[in-house]
């Protein structure tokens, strides 16, 4: 299973596609996708998908993991950065890759197995069970890493599927949950519980 892993961003998308089978992993490649502050959002947007195209046509890899986004203080670097993580994903759609997204607490636990794991700790268990020479840089780029590592070890037990699953209640009635024991802000919604209409006296 090939595994492209993703770091969304503006400034810097990193990147990185392992091969796992067998519960061994070999490096494919990796790096970061860079775009100029001084270049028109549209531009930087489309920079990041043609090289990001150009990394998927040289590695195909069958899925896509992406760590989910998580609101920046600063309203308009996360709304900037929100449109780069929409194009990434809507080209990877568009590219036949599967797409998985994961939080960054369970990515630590997968790739550590602690789920508040700094990222010294992070760095150095990619570093490890990837048998890199040395540590990835930028830091977006080891963080790619860490999430492709992370579905090549929830994929195999199933636990991708079950943190990117969506189950649909009756009716169209859903609601969104965070299990802190079990999905650690993934985005699941599961069926609402209905309202009994008690009748009064």
């Amino acid at each position: 299973m090939i595994i492209l892993g993703i770091d969304p961003g503006i400034a810097i998308v990193g990147w990185g596609v392992i091969s796992y089978e067998g519960g061994s992993f070999k490096t494919l490649g990796y790096g970061a996708i860079r775009t100029d502050s001084g270049m028109a959002v549209e531009d930087r947007l489309a920079s990041i998908y043609r090289e990001l195209s150009q990394i998927i046509e040289k590695y195909r890899p069958v899925c896509m993991s992406v760590e989910e986004l998580f609101w920046n203080t600063n309203q308009k670097t996360g709304i900037v950065v929100a449109e780069a993580r929409g194009v990434i994903i809507c080209l990877a759609r568009m590219m036949g890759l599967k797409i998985f997204e994961y939080t960054p607490l369970q990515v630590k636990q997968a790739v550590t197995g602690y789920g508040r794991a700094d990222k010294k700790q992070m760095e150095m268990m990619v570093t490890t069970l990837l048998n890199l020479a040395e540590t990835p840089k930028p830091d977006d780029t080891a963080d790619a890493l860490a999430i492709a590592v992370c579905h090549a070890h929830s994929g195999a037990s199933g636990l991708g599927a079950y943190y990117n699953k969506t189950v649909t209640a009756g009716k169209g009635v859903t609601r969104r949950i965070t299990d802190p024991r079990i999905l650690n802000g993934t985005n699941i919604v599961i069926p609402a519980k209905k309202k009994t209409n008690v009748k009064k006296d």
